[in-house]
Order: structure tokens, then sequence, then C-alpha cells
């Protein structure tokens, strides 16, 4: 049984090998996965939430380079290794878009960056403000690869934090609806009856009620956040989950490795989670890479109404909603750039779902 089981998964796994596509999307996944975990570290910006404004530099294009002066602040950052990786660096000094630069005597004094031709506001700093009056190392050239938001935020640095929501969203709600929903449509398939009846009445007033509606109304009930949003996601999405384990329980469950485990006085719990459950696992492995798709769409669809992650928090959802004006107004990669990630991410998807539903299909 165990040769039998193992040559099945290296079948499976072969075939998906084969599969370009699939292959290439697996691959595109695990590099989003590293990139939203490792964010802080890839970001050119890396405060928190990468909510570094400069109004003065709103709005620029990709590839838009200024100089930036930063003012060390007195405040101690007391903040540890781990803590700025995984969460960003709180960042206390005062950065400064500037056009020009000399130094008076003991003072260094700065013009402010002007956009649209204009002179900006010249200012002036004591030296001392500088470690040993050196402020060269305080004044660097900073190229904004995807250019700048409405803030003047490094939009680079916005997508790759919001990398994050979008991508472990899938994973949460996902795991959410996988247990809920192997576990109500086990339920279901298994006793059957007045136990069927039930959580079918259910699946059913679950599933009338629009999707979108229904997040909605568990945000409202928990609170608008980022975890509620992540809640509201995964109860939302186990009907599918529970109505496909019911179907295959109910196929299965008249085996007759399923009857001789009755006949061994197995107990009705290790008869569904060790045998059947085991059995069943092809078409879930395929709904669920499906349900990261869909979770990632509503969690962006919930930003853009404004009810999903909350600002400053990075989310290419939010990111679409802050700037789709801009598309009328000449500067449409603002609201392009997420939206190209966000079809990205769901495609990949997509495709390993239906590169696994080809490697797992026995018929083929």
């Amino acid at each position: 049984m165990s040769k039998n089981s193992n040559s099945l998964t290296q079948l499976a796994l072969q075939k998906f090998k084969k599969n370009f596509w699939g292959v290439l999307s697996f691959w595109l996944i695990v590099a989003i996965g590293l990139v939203s975990v490792f964010a802080y570290v890839l970001a050119p910006d890396n405060s928190q939430n990468a909510n570094q404004m400069h109004l003065t530099i709103h709005s620029k294009k990709p590839g838009f380079k200024v100089n930036i002066l930063t003012i060390p602040s007195e405040i101690n950052n007391n903040q540890s290794f781990l803590s700025k990786i995984f969460y960003g660096e709180k960042n206390t000094d005062t950065e400064i878009p500037i056009s020009e630069f000399k130094v008076n005597n003991d003072k260094l004094v700065y013009t402010e960056y002007a956009s649209d031709g204009l002179i900006g506001v010249e200012k002036e700093i004591a030296l001392s403000t500088f470690p040993n009056q050196d402020f060269k190392p305080f004044i660097k050239e900073r190229t904004f690869l995807f250019g700048t938001d409405k803030y003047g935020r490094d939009l680079l640095s916005r997508v790759l934090i919001g990398s994050r929501i979008s991508f472990f969203i899938g994973f949460i709600a996902v795991f959410i609806s996988l247990v809920v929903g192997i576990f109500m449509g086990s339920l279901a398939g298994y006793f059957g009856g007045v136990v069927d009846t039930i959580v079918m009445f259910i699946i059913n007033v679950t599933w009338s009620i629009p999707t979108l509606l229904l997040v909605i109304a568990i945000i409202l009930a928990l609170d608008k956040g980022f975890w509620q949003v992540f809640i509201a996601v995964g109860l939302t999405m186990w009907v599918e989950v529970a109505r496909v384990v019911r179907g295959q329980v109910i196929s299965v469950k008249e085996m007759q490795y399923v009857t001789a485990a009755k006949a061994l006085g197995y107990t009705d719990f290790r008869i569904v989670t060790r045998h059947i459950l085991p059995n069943i696992m092809a078409p879930i492995i395929v709904i669920s890479a499906a349900n990261f798709a869909a979770a990632i769409l509503i969690e962006s669809g919930l930003s853009f109404l404004g009810i999903g992650a909350q600002p400053p928090m990075a989310s290419w959802g939010a990111m679409i909603k802050d700037h789709y004006n801009y598309i009328i107004l000449g500067k449409p990669y603002l609201a392009i750039i997420p939206g190209l990630c966000i079809m990205i991410l769901v495609m990949a998807f997509m495709l390993i779902g239906n590169a696994l539903r080809d490697a797992l299909d026995v018929k083929n």
C-alpha cells in the first residue's frame, strides 16, 4: 500500500514537472513568497510600511532621481535586528529632497526640491547637527525605479511590501477554509441523514449570499483591520471546499477498505482522518489553488473599497484605489503597476491549479 502510494505520488510529480506553465508558476510563487517575507530587506525605503513621504516629489515618473538630505534625530531607536527585517525600521530621521546645497561658515545651506521649474525654499542647518560635522554621508542621490505615488512615497517599496498582504491572505484564508470546509463536508458526507441535511442547509444559505457582501458583513462585525480581512475571507470560502469534500466522502465511504476499517472496530474519527481524507486530497488540493487566487482578488477588492488593510499599510488594492484617477491624468503606471502584480500572482495560482489538476488526474 505504501509503495503504491509512493509510486502514484512520484507519477503525479513527474507529470507536474512536464507542465512548463505549472513549474514556471510554482517558482514564480516561491519568488513572490520570498520577496514578501524579506520585503523590508529588498525595499529601498525600509521604514515601516514604506511610509516615508516627500510631498515635493509626488507622482514622479519611473527612474526619477533626486538628492535626499537626511537630518539625524536625537531619539534613540532601540529596535532589534529581526524587528527591522520583518516589521520595518522605525525611522525617526527627517528626509528632505534637495536640489542644491553648500557650506556657509558652520552651516549647511540647502535648497528644497521644487518641481515644475520652480525654485525651492532655501534653508540652513548647523553642521553640529551631524556627527563630527560631516554632512556628506547624509546627502545621497536616490533613484525611484517605479517613481513615486501621490504622497511622494517610493512606489517600488510600496509594491514590495504590499505583496505581503496579497500573498499571505491566500495562505491564511485557504487554511481557514480548509479547516472549516473539510470538517463540515466530512460530517455531512460520512454520517448523512439529519447531519447531512443540517450541514447542506448551512452551506446553501451561505452559498446564496454574495461573497463580497458576506465578507463586508463579517468585517463590519469584527471591525476593519488586517487580521479581520483574513478571517472574513476564509470564513466565506469554506462552502466550496465543504461541497467537494462531501461529494468525495459519499463516493468513497462505500469502498471496501472503509468497510474493512469499520469491521475492525476503528472509530469514525480514525476512519475519516486516516483512511478517507488521504484518498480524496487530489480535488481538495486543486480547489485550494483556485481559492488562493479568489482570496487575493477578494482582498484587493476590499482594499479598493477602503474596508481592507487600513492606511498606512501597503496593499496592492489600496494602491489602485489611491491612483485609479491618474489613469486619465497621464500617469497610469501608478495604478497599472499594482494591477499587474495582482494579475501575475492570480494567474500563477490559476496555472498551478490547472497543472495540479492534470497531474493528479489518474485517468491521464
